[in-house]
């Protein structure tokens, strides 16, 4: 088939559809926008002068700027405006789908409002058929504020709520009869995996089709799977009578036999879902295609998690959307990088914490074979009115409705630390538990809880994890406390499992010393060696208990949270196992690496604490080798075998005045692996030693 062509003014934003034999085209809509920061009267009418606005690209979004410094960051009102020059064609629908938009967005079209989405987090789309100028020539506007809404979560929590379009904006075109679009953002196609063994998936498929015309219709639908190669595994059609101007959903079943079935990070195979919606002639009047696994899972109270039936561990990390110097406004290479880090560090599971986040990552995610938590903003509080139950439900339905065919997700998430003695949550999680099964009956609704205070609220979901910072806050306890918090766990959590949602700690990688004790959380000292302590004594305490099936490191990346100043930096959580840039990986990334990836790994810890002022000094390394030689300016230091966890530790060893060469090298899978830093013993220097 030919593709639609399209022709972009750089100074004017136009956009002419030329005549095409695809049922449906998209652009993105990236350049030639104009923004200003307040609210303005008028800005969303045609006749406005935006003329001295700042011209940006998207995506794009605000307040990150001070936040990441540590300073009260606006959240509030800004304007978009931006010229759209489309000829309107017969027999076509024109939409506007964003992927996001943060926080409350209200959307004109030649100053007529298309209606108001409510959320940061999850898309919406508007139809702009009947708005569209026969001329032409239109002028799009948009009010983006992320100002606090006491109906719009989340309505507090350790991380900044952004303003903007900061994810992509598209132009959508399809014929009059179409897999509706304006169903919460969604494909309006879900594929739901009914049963799914290695003898036969059974496939249940609901779409929506909406008819803009005056005429009833008799159409087919059909499904087909097509395999990695692009052969059809299974088709079904079947005659549907479409009735004039109404949207109503059709069914399928479908059944792949023998399907070769997604593994997880061993092998995601994905096949390809279409689904058509044909004339009788056979004309193709709208498609959806989409990545399929076919996948089951279960979890054992005792045993643990099951994919396919059999044992899967899931050890992964949460994960921020945010960027050093970009805020929200992240690009799909951001992302690559991302996934390629989260991927070298030997996940299995990572949890997209505490919001929806975008299509493109959970997409990575199904490539990857990595099994996704996804959640709704619902953080720290509700608020009892009607309007929040309202907004909440729909953001939970803009999460399930728009992500629903992603097979890396396993959960919807309700909540995050939910708190005693704020408003009583149990009937807005009960109503929604009951919206999420409903929409969903082959998913479980899970959260992450961190009191025993409210217990019938941890009985809500179907799962449940938790968080836990032995070695880290108040009140936790020491490092010695992790295994008997799992224990307990598992005693109050039996009906879906126990897994562990967070724990951690900070960690400045300018910070160092030598035998770390625990630090103050607030404080200004996150010396980077206790991080690495607290990481290591609670895979230890975890990785022996089969029963807890899923562990999740807080966090993968440091994040902005502009009220902190901890570990001497300003609106930093520095939880994360790699910096807030992406550019240094932390002691505790190379244990996990150690530990969870079969990449031949060597990796010399406190690196960076080059300026000593003890003699003595123990050396650690981390290693998934089965023996490691240390080298001390070129004289061995003998070998050492049997790790615990990959930990290898050489006890006393003596540096000389000036530069001290510590060198590793071992052996690993026929690869020979080494590392090596300078360590600089002065001891007069005045360097902090604590």
């Amino acid at each position: 088939m030919k593709r639609l062509l399209m022709r972009v003014s750089v100074g004017a934003g136009l956009l002419a559809f030329v005549p095409s034999l695809v049922a449906r085209e998209d652009a993105r809509l990236v350049s030639n926008w104009q923004y200003r920061t307040g609210d303005v009267a008028g800005a969303g009418q045609l006749e406005f002068d935006d003329n001295g606005w700042q011209t940006v690209t998207l995506p794009h979004n605000w307040g990150w700027e001070q936040a990441q410094q540590g300073e009260n960051y606006y959240r509030g009102p800004g304007w978009y405006r931006r010229a759209l020059e489309v000829s309107p064609r017969p027999g076509k629908r024109y939409f506007l789908r964003f992927e996001a938009a943060g926080s409350v967005a209200d959307v004109y079209l030649n100053g007529q409002p298309l209606g108001q989405h409510r959320g940061a987090f999850g898309a919406f789309c508007f139809e702009i058929s009947r708005q569209l100028s026969s001329t032409g020539t239109n002028l799009l506007a948009v009010r983006a504020s992320n100002a606090p809404e006491r109906d719009v979560a989340p309505l507090s929590g350790d991380f900044c709520v952004f303003g903007g379009l900061y994810r992509p904006v598209h132009l959508i075109e399809t014929g009059d009869i179409n897999f509706c679009l304006t169903d919460h953002g969604s494909s309006g196609v879900a594929w739901l995996q009914t049963r799914v063994t290695a003898d036969r998936a059974v496939l249940d498929v609901t779409a929506q089709i909406s008819n803009a015309t005056g005429r009833k219709e008799e159409l087919i639908l059909a499904a087909r799977v097509l395999d990695a190669s692009g052969h059809a595994v299974a088709t079904v059609e079947q005659p549907i009578p479409v009735v004039p101007r109404v949207t109503a959903p059709f069914a399928l079943h479908i059944e792949v036999p023998q399907p070769h079935l997604w593994n997880g990070r061993p092998d995601p195979y994905l096949y390809k879902a279409v689904l058509e919606l044909r004339s009788k002639d056979g004309a193709v009047l709208d498609s959806v295609e989409q990545p399929l696994g076919l996948r089951s899972y279960s979890v054992d109270p005792d045993k643990g998690f099951f994919l396919n039936g059999k044992p899967y561990h899931l050890h992964g990390v949460d994960r921020h959307q945010d960027r050093w110097n970009e805020g929200w406004a992240i690009s799909e290479a951001d992302q690559d990088e991302d996934m390629n880090l989260i991927k070298e560090l030997g996940c299995t599971v990572v949890r997209c914490a505490h919001y929806q986040h975008s299509d493109y990552f959970y997409s990575l995610c199904d490539k990857a074979g990595i099994l996704v938590w996804a959640e709704i903003p619902q953080v720290n509080e509700i608020d009892p009115s009607p309007q929040f139950a309202e907004t909440s439900r729909n953001q939970l339905l803009d999460l399930i409705r728009q992500n629903i065919n992603h097979p890396s997700i396993f959960a919807w998430s309700l909540f995050n630390e939910l708190w005693p003695g704020r408003s009583d949550p149990h009937r807005e999680l009960q109503d929604l538990k009951i919206v999420a099964n409903g929409e969903d009956p082959t998913r479980p609704t899970i959260a992450a809880t961190a009191t025993e205070q409210l217990p019938q609220m941890n009985k809500i979901p179907d799962w449940l994890g938790w968080n836990i910072y032995p070695g880290w806050y108040e009140g936790w306890g020491t490092l010695q406390a992790f295994g008997p918090l799992l224990d307990r766990g598992r005693s109050i959590s039996r009906h879906g499992g126990f897994c562990v949602s967070e724990y951690g700690a900070g960690a400045n990688v300018a910070q160092h010393e030598q035998n770390p004790k625990q630090p103050r959380p607030d404080g200004q000292w996150h010396p980077e060696e206790w991080q690495a302590v607290v990481h290591e004594a609670a895979w230890a305490a975890m990785k022996t208990r089969p029963f807890v099936w899923g562990t999740f490191v807080w966090n993968m990346f440091d994040f902005t949270s502009y009220s902190r100043h901890e570990g001497a930096v300003r609106g930093r959580n520095d939880k994360g196992l790699i910096t807030y840039d992406r550019k240094t990986k932390k002691d505790a990334f190379f244990f996990y690496k150690a530990n969870w990836s079969e990449d031949p790994t060597l990796y010399i810890t406190s690196r960076r604490f080059t300026e000593r002022t003890n003699a003595v000094t123990d050396v650690k390394v981390y290693s998934n080798a089965n023996e490691v030689e240390l080298l001390l300016n070129g004289v061995s230091q003998g070998g050492r075998s049997n790790a615990i966890n990959c930990v290898f530790v050489w006890k006393n060893v003596e540096l000389k005045p000036g530069e001290n060469r510590v060198a590793t090298q071992a052996q690993r899978g026929g690869h020979a692996l080494s590392d090596e830093c300078v360590w600089t013993f002065k001891p007069t220097a005045e360097v902090r030693n604590r």
